[in-house]
């Protein structure tokens, strides 16, 4: 990325110390996670980028006698990466030769072999072998108890995140273990460390440049039509749509080194309602134009940006509405430090929005509908905390606070930023201006 030479950053790594506290905490045995280079948790656990087939991870604590351990099974074709990503970028860096002790004190290694076997199977029997038992299968003793030394108090107990994979946990549950489920990645996932914030303020200076070109393009239409026809907006010679704008907004993005994700949403009057909307509408003037930028950086943590343009508005409910949202979003700012429940934050942002008329009880679809002042952001788009859940917020939540308004009638108004909760308040992320009407920001 532009602002900033990505190859003198080192790779990040995930502590598993929460993981292995949390089978601890549960009188379990082993954890284990199974997914593709798609599933947050698996990639926010092992740091591997690849693939997109199914690969598998088990942890196992530690006792007196033996240390932690943590296996990846990946691909064969994989191995490379995996044991660069995995296992080489947890060595503790202080250690010169990087080979020296893990930095959580967690041992991980990479196993490729069994790699026709469903990734499932694969990590049972990691999970078996760590455990120092044999792997059960469809043949057991004639009390039938099967094969199980060093495993004598019944069938392994074993954590999963709620979104494993149904085959996996079938796979899982056939080799004689119990599963239960963990939020234990939830949890870990939602405080950001020093390196995930600095990765999440990056990519949202990405969005940032991406915003600024939708707003100059807004800025540098011209009203086109003639009087039989509905005005439209002009740019360049030719009519402008959301996907127009769309396309310019991502061409930005990618020459800051992100990805848009097909989560770059242009809405336009009625349609802005539809936070994703991903039609090809032509841009009026007097309309609400909503643009939400919301880019993937390098390492898969993900930028939130969100602002609302008119082209010749009238000053009527848009303008109206603006006033109302941007307050909200100011007084959700002030509401943000540790100790705060989420929920308080977008209680305050809807009486805001009251107090400016808007009717917070209306139902989504209905004129004055308020949308949810904000989510967690990180590897997913959406995680960690709602700001309508009653968790308390705590320094390193990272959030996308985006309160609005929607009239089915007139359009839509949102307001978004990205914001750390810090020590003693929050800090935007990657600051952004403010105002209605559109001006050139490039």
């Amino acid at each position: 990325m532009s602002d900033g030479d990505a190859s003198t950053r080192r790779p990040l790594r995930t502590d598993l110390t929460p993981i292995v506290d949390a089978v601890a905490a549960a009188d379990a045995d082993a954890f284990v996670a199974v997914g593709d280079r798609f599933d947050a948790d698996l990639r926010y656990l092992t740091r591997f980028a690849g693939p997109d087939r199914a690969y598998a991870l088990a942890v196992v604590p530690g006792d007196d006698d033996a240390t932690a351990r943590a296996v990846c099974c990946a691909p064969s074709l994989f191995r490379a990466q995996a044991e660069r990503e995995f296992v080489a970028s947890a060595h503790d860096r202080d250690d010169g030769d990087g080979d020296g002790e893990f930095h959580d004190g967690v041992a991980r290694e990479v196993r490729t072999e069994r790699a026709g076997d469903h990734a499932g199977e694969r990590a049972a029997a990691a999970v078996r072998d760590l455990l120092g038992g044999e792997e059960r299968g469809g043949d057991e003793d004639s009390d039938g108890e099967g094969d199980r030394d060093g495993l004598d108090d019944g069938d392994p107990t074993i954590l999963v995140p709620p979104s494993i994979p149904h085959d996996a946990a079938v796979y899982l549950e056939r080799a004689g273990n119990g599963l239960a489920s963990t939020d234990a990645v939830t949890t870990a996932r939602a405080r950001k460390t020093d390196a995930e914030i600095d990765r999440l303020r990056r990519v949202q200076r990405a969005a940032v440049a991406g915003m600024a070109r939708a707003e100059t393009v807004l800025a540098a239409s011209e009203v086109g039509g003639d009087e039989r026809e509905r005005p439209t907006l002009r740019w360049e010679g030719a009519p402008l749509t959301t996907e127009r704008l769309r396309r310019a907004v991502n061409a930005t993005l990618a020459a800051r080194g992100v990805r848009d994700a097909s989560d770059t949403a242009i809405g336009v009057g009625p349609s802005a309602a539809d936070r994703h909307d991903a039609g090809d509408d032509p841009i009026r003037p007097g309309e609400t134009v909503l643009v939400d930028v919301s880019p993937r950086g390098p390492d898969g943590y993900r930028g939130d940006l969100t602002r609302t343009f008119v082209v010749d508005g009238d000053g009527g409910w848009e303008r109206r509405a603006y006033l109302a949202v941007e307050s909200a979003r100011a007084v959700a700012l002030g509401e943000i430090k540790p100790g705060v429940p989420a929920k308080t934050v977008h209680g305050e942002a809807v009486a805001e929005l009251a107090a400016y008329g808007f009717d917070p009880n209306a139902e989504e679809g209905e004129a004055g509908f308020i949308r949810g002042a904000g989510h967690g952001v990180g590897v997913s788009l959406h995680e960690s905390p709602s700001l309508s859940s009653g968790t308390e917020l705590r320094p390193g939540h990272v959030i996308a606070v985006e309160p609005g308004v929607s009239d089915p009638s007139a359009g839509e108004v949102r307001l978004g930023d990205l914001v750390v909760v810090t020590e003693d308040g929050s800090e935007v992320l990657a600051e952004y201006p403010f105002g209605i009407a559109p001006t050139a920001r490039e």
